[in-house]
């Protein structure tokens, strides 16, 4: 089973006196990148928090935010008066250089509790049975933002393994058109000989018309593209964490195609290659969210 790298969580825990509200968030990245944006975790413990996320989530560009709020009459919040009665300072030292009339300070107060550093939180030490109701909110939250990443892995996969179909079907299609693309670039040499020279020995042109022609064959390029597809696959139903590998083996994938485009010298063979390139283009940005 492939996972997303793509997810988002969320989970609530509650005590006696606080609700702590936990949502973590996840986008594709090459590492595990771990950002938490919350002052609430003590630090005596986000080390060990950063070590146990990033083993549950593996990889990604991962956010999490964690909130608290007091219940009941318990509050740790209080007005900072230095602070407020400097912007109200110079709020009305501003109004006083204006033509407004009258007195604005019903007004302004409401607005002013607004103002940064105004409503101070007091810090206090997190009680044992606070740090157990938010380390189990953010192991739920993660455990949301797995089974998010499962459900979007399980799209992920019916996707990329049906574009690898695509591919193996489309060098099917090739395949028809090689007798033909044989035979067409053989009669072309010889048309071409002719129009230079009137005569010539027809066994040293069969040899050089074997030779172009074998410099010109696909064969190879057909069998390991096939093999990349079927690797690519058993990749898929095996590995636990593919992502990484199944962009390099579309990238093989992508050298035998462009080869095979390359050596085509025929109209049709080159559109069953572009119809690759579009499927295996569609794949590797797939695989890039891949975990």
């Amino acid at each position: 089973m492939i996972l997303s790298m793509t997810g988002y969580g969320k989970a609530e825990k509650s005590t006696t006196t606080e609700k702590f509200t936990v949502e973590i968030r996840s986008l594709n990245g090459k590492n595990c990148d771990l950002s938490i944006k919350s002052s609430l975790i003590p630090r005596d413990k986000e080390i060990e928090m950063r070590q146990h996320l990033a083993q549950m989530l593996v990889r990604g560009n991962i956010d999490m935010f964690a909130s608290v709020e007091q219940i009941g009459t318990v509050s740790s919040k209080k007005i900072n008066r230095d602070i407020l009665m400097d912007y109200y300072r110079q709020v009305t030292e501003a109004i006083a250089d204006t033509p407004f009339p009258g007195n604005y300070a019903d007004a302004i107060f409401p607005a002013l509790l607004k103002l940064p550093d105004v409503i101070e939180t007091q810090r206090t030490e997190m009680s044992d049975e606070s740090w157990d109701a938010l380390r189990s909110a953010i192991e739920e939250a993660a455990s949301r933002l797995i089974e998010f990443r499962t459900r979007e892995g399980e799209i992920l996969k019916q996707d990329v393994c049906k574009r690898v179909g695509l591919i193996c079907s489309f060098v099917s299609e090739v395949e028809k058109y090689e007798a033909e693309r044989v035979s067409t670039v053989r009669d072309r040499i010889v048309q071409k000989v002719k129009e230079v020279c009137s005569s010539c020995d027809e066994n040293r042109l069969e040899q050089e018309i074997v030779f172009y022609v074998e410099k010109l064959d696909i064969n190879e390029e057909k069998v390991r593209l096939r093999q990349h597809c079927r690797y690519f696959l058993e990749t898929v139903e095996k590995e636990e964490h593919p992502g990484k590998k199944l962009g390099f083996i579309a990238q093989e994938m992508g050298r035998e195609i462009n080869t095979m485009g390359s050596k085509a010298n025929h109209v049709e063979i080159q559109k069953w290659v572009v119809k690759m390139k579009d499927e295996l283009e569609k794949i590797k940005e797939q695989s890039l969210n891949i975990l």
